[in-house]
């Protein structure tokens, strides 16, 4: 991932705020204009002149769940390559223009998506949509640019994975341990000798087959007037032609029958740590959304049981963390087999099975027991909170995250005002039906870290 620093004159924006919304009896609804060009871009608008800023965020529908099987953590070189230049923007000219402007840029390589956006002044809004569809449209591919970022992203493995402890544990690991099908449990950040084997013709390749306005969606948040910002995006984007897509890999996953249970050596941790994963029910299904008020009953926050029983009550650990998609987003922007995921760190004196047998009966008694209105009315206060801080997170580019992967995976954008009714139609019958099915020991995965060598 590029991170870029974050300009001064930007803070104030923070203060005020970009969650613009209308209010109806159910919550806000947020502004959603959304169309396609004829070469398949996809292209949602979302209105907001509560500050003079503007976000722009291109989303491609690749991710390294489906990078090419011998090439772990190709999707991430990819995402740095995409800095290094394009047709008629030198190498550098991108980042130029974003920061001399007060703005910002970043990137990022999730499960099944590749993203980059900007956050600049409105009146730079023009010149951005011209310099992402420059690079969409040709994106400067050369040997050299291609050893440069072979040798960043190498230094990024190992520096964030190698010679880190708990380098991995567990976003990276816990993917690996629980899925069988290698595009979900495949090592995505990358093996150094696949990043280095990478040659010119995967890049060239990859990018001809998914950087493509086809497999792609443009999404423009702030301050800015719809008509005006519809004719900039058809004169730079839509002369980029479509391409023919690959063939998309079968993802899905076997049900578990049978628990996992794994350790890994640490040579760099100091205390153990473990981690239990379960997979998620399908996404979208009402159990999906049963699951996203059990992760807050269970592990989001310090009233939650687990934070509860390991923490205050036991003095098992100092806290206890993890979530849907963890690490990795929210539980709303994914398209593909998923893993809900506890992790804790805890002294030598104490066992896993300690841990473990505390684990199972918070969890036993969501499977046997409905909860009380009460409780499930609170775990809907907490989700919705946790929502729209998501929606209102980083100037805009946190509502151009929902509305993209909406957009992407869906093809309906305005998914994202129905998200806290689908909550609220949960009833603690749904809880433990879901509870029951997807929480129990057969489809489960634990993996503890052990000092040493």
């Amino acid at each position: 991932m590029k991170q870029k620093s974050l300009a001064l004159v930007m803070s104030f924006f923070l203060i005020s705020g970009l969650l613009s919304c209308k209010k109806n009896q159910s919550g806000f609804i947020v502004p959603v204009d959304y169309y396609k060009l004829e070469n398949g871009l996809k292209v949602v608008l979302s209105e907001d002149h509560t500050s003079p800023i503007a976000t722009v965020a291109v989303y491609y529908n690749i991710g390294f769940r489906i990078e090419p099987a011998d090439r772990t953590g190709f999707a991430h070189l990819f995402e740095h390559m995409m800095f290094q230049g394009s047709r008629n923007a030198p190498k550098g000219e991108f980042d130029r223009l974003i920061s001399y402007n007060g703005g910002i840029n970043n990137g990022s390589t999730r499960f099944d998506f590749t993203n980059y956006f900007e956050v600049v002044p409105s009146h730079m809004l023009e010149p951005v949509l011209w310099i992402e569809a420059d690079r969409m449209g040709g994106l400067d591919l050369t040997q050299e640019n291609l050893v440069n970022q072979q040798g960043v992203v190498i230094n990024e493995i190992n520096g964030a994975l190698h010679n880190q402890p708990y380098g991995g544990f567990p976003w990276l690991d816990m993917p690996q341990y629980a899925n069988e099908n290698w595009f979900n449990s495949h090592n995505f950040y990358g093996d150094v000798e696949d990043v280095k084997a990478a040659n010119l013709d995967d890049v060239v390749n990859f990018f001809n087959s998914y950087y493509t306005p086809n497999n792609a969606c443009l999404v423009v948040v702030g301050d800015f007037e719809p008509a005006a910002v519809k004719e900039m995006i058809k004169k730079y984007f839509s002369g980029i032609p479509s391409a023919s897509k690959p063939a998309e890999p079968d993802i899905t996953e076997p049900v578990q029958e049978r628990e996992k249970i794994f350790s890994k050596a640490d040579s760099l941790a100091t205390t153990p740590a473990l981690a239990f994963a379960y997979h998620m029910p399908e996404k979208n299904s009402p159990e999906y959304w049963a699951m996203g008020l059990l992760d807050q009953i269970l592990l989001q926050g310090e009233d939650s049981r687990l934070y509860n029983e390991l923490v205050k009550v036991k003095g098992l650990s100092g806290s206890v963390d993890g979530g849907i998609n963890m690490a990795l987003g929210n539980m709303h922007n994914y398209n593909g087999p998923m893993l809900w995921t506890g992790y804790l760190f805890y002294d030598k004196v104490i066992t896993a099975d300690t841990i473990m047998a505390v684990v199972d009966r918070v969890i036993e008694d969501v499977r046997h027991k409905q909860v009380d209105k009460a409780i499930l009315d609170r775990a809907i206060v907490k989700l919705r909170s946790s929502f729209y801080n998501d929606v209102d997170d980083f100037f805009g580019a946190g509502r151009a995250d929902f509305l993209a992967c909406f957009a992407l995976y869906n093809d309906n954008p305005e998914i994202i005002n129905s998200i806290e009714e689908n909550f609220k139609s949960v009833t603690p019958e749904l809880i433990m039906k879901t509870a029951e099915k997807f929480l129990r020991p057969e489809n489960r995965t634990i993996l503890t870290i052990i000092p040493g060598k």
